[in-house]
């Protein structure tokens, strides 16, 4: 009998572009995709409110937002720490600006995993 093959070989995941936090299981980032199916509906999502249903609005939407969702003192805390000029795209696309909204919506589209500066976990810092 000839031998079995081995198991396949897993694939390797195709580096990302775009923004909105850790890298995501999906391949996409949520909030850069979100952006995308806003913009087909005609439907505007600024980065502020992008950014807001992404941590407090998801927590609420879920009822959860007594215990997560924000910083408020003595809830569980797992974030991210963004450097929001990370790449040279980062940096070129907010090199004239300080605006809030600007940063957010450059982080959303052009952010990657490579923004990354800190990972914290129960407010403790893992990475």
């Amino acid at each position: 009998h000839p031998a079995a093959p081995g198991p396949a070989p897993a694939p390797r995941a195709a580096p990302r572009r775009g923004g909105g936090g850790p890298p995501s299981c999906r391949g996409r980032p949520p909030l850069d995709e979100a952006y995308k199916v806003s913009q087909v509906h005609r439907r505007p999502l600024p980065p502020l409110r992008a950014w807001f249903l992404a941590t407090l609005g998801g927590a609420r939407a879920l009822y959860l937002d007594d215990c997560i969702g924000n910083f408020t003192a003595g809830k569980e805390a797992d974030f991210i720490v963004l450097n929001p000029r990370a790449t040279p795209e980062l940096d070129f696309r907010l090199e004239k600006t300080d605006e809030l909204a600007a940063t957010l919506f450059a982080l959303m589209i052009l952010g990657d995993e490579r923004c990354v500066t800190a990972t914290h976990v129960l407010g403790e810092r893992v990475l």
